[in-house]
């Protein structure tokens, strides 16, 4: 190919700030989505200070994220008799460089959607094109199966295939024929959002009740300034038997609250009222906790997995999404390094597949809420004063070690130099 062109499966957020970054360092793409139209789909997620920093560097700055989300300000465990376990202030408060986002999920990918539209055309995005597989061309490019919304199949040609079309990836399946089914440690949850007075610092994380029956919490909208209320997102935990029979390969359904709102009755304090905060919710899903076991490379010639292809986790650290914004910088990185190449593909597989392989099996040993298992082995969940339990330096060191697994441990990210430096493009490093 006399030009190079990347292919992007998968219009997500890990998609399209792939889409973002090729755009930045002036490299030629497409990105082929399945959807035939975009939608603000989903309820709330985190975005961590190492993600903000690179949404920053693509100028994505907080003008813009303030309109899908809130900084966030506290991140905080409390045990079911209502006493703080663990807490600590989070992003700008925390002493990061970069604060910590708060977002809907829906709102903050038709942001980065509309961004990559405004700044390379809306040709880039292919909507109902689904990538359904790839074969490797003995020139050492890669050839797209996709198939059209209405049927057709078409053969696409490009220097590169890298793979964000999530858990259930066909080109991860292609790579990875073995690979055992999705993943499923009998942890249910259902989520909303709901219009309610944002509690502690405003815009606080809080995980509430055990480590296998708990509800998750925070604001994902500044409040509104007449009102007071905030848009609220929650989740509703409860860990079942694995091998009661459902279906575990990814539901998603609206349920009505009623269906779920007994195993919190009773959680009532005098600063949270559960029952009634998802009694008044806007909308309601139901989805199971899952994964899949990590995979020795994501790479295959010239092609790469990344997202939550590569390696989708369990949400327990707030990860996600970060990681696929860092997966897309990464791969940007390297190829200002190793040129539009497999060689750049197999420096980020090398880089990286190994340590956040690792990062997956720890978020499926609850990640940051292992503080909770800690809890309920030594007391069962009742404690008056938590030191007493688990003391202040052990509860520190168990949240510091997650955070330098997933990459935004403050003393490592506020000195690191930026993943990719301005103005920094393929081109001109090839004419140097």
């Amino acid at each position: 190919m006399s030009e190079p062109h990347v292919i992007i499966a998968g219009g997500g957020i890990g998609g399209l700030a792939t889409a973002l970054t090729l755009q930045q360092i002036g490299v030629p793409f497409t990105v082929f989505e399945s959807v035939r139209e975009l939608a603000p789909l989903g309820v709330g997620i985190n975005i961590q200070p190492n993600a903000v920093r690179e949404l920053q560097d693509l100028d994505i700055g907080p003008d813009a994220l303030d309109t899908v989300g809130i900084p966030a300000r506290e991140w905080a465990l409390v045990g079911l008799n209502g006493n703080d376990v663990y807490s600590e202030p989070r992003g700008l408060l925390a002493g990061y460089n970069w604060p910590q986002y708060a977002v809907h999920r829906g709102q903050f990918h038709m942001l980065l959607h509309r961004t990559l539209v405004e700044r390379a055309g809306p040709g880039v995005v292919k909507l109902g094109h689904r990538v359904t597989g790839y074969e490797k061309n003995s020139d050492g490019t890669v050839t797209a199966l996709v198939q059209k919304a209405g049927g057709t199949l078409l053969r696409e040609k490009g220097t590169l295939l890298l793979a964000a079309d999530g858990i259930h990836s066909a080109i991860r399946a292609t790579m990875h024929p073995d690979q055992p089914p999705i993943h499923w440690g009998g942890a249910i949850m259902w989520r909303g959002t709901t219009r309610a007075k944002p509690i502690r610092t405003g815009s606080s994380f809080v995980g509430l009740g055990t480590h296998r029956h708990r509800v998750v919490f925070y604001p994902i909208s500044h409040p509104d300034p007449q009102t007071g209320l905030a848009m609220i997102n929650w989740i509703a935990e409860l860990t079942v038997d694995a091998n009661e029979g459902r279906n575990t390969s990814g539901w998603f359904r609206p349920v009505a609250v009623e269906e779920f709102a007994h195993h919190f009755a009773g959680w009532t304090y005098d600063w949270l009222d559960v029952p009634d905060l998802l009694a008044r919710s806007d909308v309601a899903y139901e989805n199971p906790m899952i994964d899949r076991d990590p995979v020795s490379t994501w790479q295959d010639g010239p092609v790469a997995l990344m997202g939550d292809a590569a390696h989708a986790m369990y949400p327990t650290g707030s990860n996600g999404a970060s990681q696929a914004i860092m997966d897309a910088r990464h791969l940007g990185a390297a190829m200002l390094e190793h040129g539009v190449t497999p060689a750049a593909l197999a420096a980020y597989d090398a880089r990286f597949c190994g340590p956040i392989s690792q990062l997956v099996l720890r978020n499926r040993g609850a990640g940051p809420f292992g503080l909770l298992n800690l809890v309920d082995e030594r007391c069962a969940g009742k404690f008056d004063n938590i030191d007493d339990v688990v003391p202040p330096d052990e509860r520190n060191a168990f949240v510091a070690k997650y955070k330098a697994a997933a990459g935004f441990a403050i003393e490592q990210l506020n000195v690191a130099r930026p993943t990719i430096a301005a103005g920094a493009s393929v081109r001109s490093m090839v004419e140097a």
